[in-house]
């Protein structure tokens, strides 16, 4: 079983780029994040498209901001829209953000997730981005074996996975908050399955569209699949389609991808294909080109 995931910026503006990848990678399960369209214009315009490629969806949506669906051809069981007592912004309990969604695919409870960004460190948005985040946690726990964590999670979990930490300080996305909730979700058994097949290498999946910090190779690991027990030892090959990001209208994401018990590709990675002429790491600070959004 291969599963993807990947924020692709817009759905509509991406659907020459998302098309063709899935014909090309022909995943199983498909996590999408950032889709900004409402279920309703989602499903007109891609739902046919989906349908005859086999896939059965789910989206949740919410008009022009977040939105985030799953594709599965192994199965679309048991859909679950947000997930209970996801906190709400600001102070919106009554009507939270699209920002998850799960069903079991595959005999896993597969989440397609988009974090809260955070914006800036001790605003109401990084307060929301950690409750979240705790609520999330508590929710995933009784299931956590049999569970796949997908998505943008909006965080770099080490220093290793951003290309300049000195740029980073004074920024969300790496402060020990964070990166305490993220450990939490993995104290419950899940594993950064990228992270451990490769402990070592420079892998990122954000690159932001200025200054030419994709042909740099200035990026930050931010798209994460944490897979219960029951998956993470299954897993025969886990990698970064970094061609995804390459080209004509890309995303400023590049999908992640984790194939289960057999690799159709081998085992390949950790950037498909890799950088190749990478800024050098250790040089002077490269300041931010802006902060994400």
């Amino acid at each position: 079983m291969r599963v993807a995931t990947w924020n692709v910026n817009s759905v509509k503006q991406r659907i020459p780029r998302l098309l063709p990848w899935l014909d090309e990678r022909q995943p199983d399960v498909v996590c999408l994040q950032e889709t900004k369209l409402s279920d309703d214009v989602f499903d007109t315009v891609l739902g046919p498209e989906f349908t005859d490629r086999g896939y059965e969806f789910v989206h949740v949506g919410q008009g022009q901001w977040n939105g985030v669906a799953i594709l599965s051809k192994v199965g679309l069981d048991d859909v679950r829209r947000g997930f209970d007592g996801a906190p709400g912004f600001p102070d919106r309990d009554d009507k939270p953000e699209a920002r998850a969604v799960s069903a079991v695919c595959g005999g896993a409870r597969v989440y397609s997730l988009y974090v809260p960004n955070g914006r800036e460190i001790d605003s109401d948005h990084y307060h929301y981005k950690l409750a979240w985040l705790d609520r999330l946690r508590e929710v995933v726990e009784p299931e956590a074996a049999d569970t796949m964590l997908c998505g943008d999670i909006n965080i770099a979990p080490a220093d290793a996975d951003v290309y300049d930490p000195r740029a980073f300080a004074g920024h969300t996305h790496v402060t020990e908050p964070e990166r305490k909730a993220l450990a939490g979700l993995e104290g419950l058994g899940l594993t950064d399955v990228v992270r451990r097949r490769w402990p070592d290498e420079q892998i990122y999946s954000y690159w932001d569209y200025r200054a030419g910090m994709f042909h740099k190779d200035l990026g930050m690991r931010i798209d994460l699949i944490l897979a219960g027990t029951s998956v993470s030892d299954r897993v025969a090959a886990a990698w970064v389609d970094r061609a995804a990001r390459k080209g004509t209208k890309p995303s400023d994401h590049a999908p992640v991808v984790v194939d289960v018990d057999t690799a159709p590709d081998g085992d390949i990675g950790p950037m498909v294909p890799p950088p190749s002429n990478p800024a050098k790491r250790g040089g002077p600070t490269t300041k931010l080109p802006h902060a994400k959004d």
